[in-house]
């Protein structure tokens, strides 16, 4: 394969730190949720991070299996992560997607959302490894 692009990101601090890409354009403190003792405000956690990289990456997997078969669609994505602590385990995620797909009847948008899954770079990441669940939903 050939890479077609890379970047980084440097944590500091864990959870409670901050995250920075290389290109200076993410550039955010990070804070331990409330839900888990951790302070009040506004700050962002790596579920969070995870939840609109994979709600970006997802839909736009979406929309070019839709133009490889020359449809016009309009979607949007909501990706749900949920963080689960075991007794045993230690911690893992969970993922669901909500994806509103416009411009196909359902039975396509269905058909669609299974060939976005398999051309998602994330999804492909963490296939057999991480619960996903895919829902397609109507309209607001």
């Amino acid at each position: 394969m050939k890479t077609v692009y890379q970047t980084s990101a440097v944590a500091t601090g864990g959870r409670n730190g901050r995250v920075v890409v290389d290109n200076g354009a993410l550039d955010l403190e990070v804070r331990i949720p409330k839900s888990m003792g951790g302070s009040e405000g506004e700050f962002t956690n790596p579920e969070q991070l995870f939840a609109a990289g994979y709600a970006a990456c997802f839909d736009s997997a979406l929309n070019f299996v839709a133009r490889m078969e020359r449809l016009r669609i309009t979607s949007t994505v909501t990706s749900t992560v949920s963080l689960m602590a075991s007794d045993t385990d230690g911690f893992s995620i969970s993922i669901a997607l909500d994806v509103e797909v416009n411009g196909v009847e359902k039975s396509k948008a269905h058909e669609l959302l299974e060939k976005a899954h398999g051309a998602c770079p994330y999804s492909k990441a963490i296939r057999n490894n991480v619960d996903v669940e895919i829902n397609l939903v109507e309209s607001k």
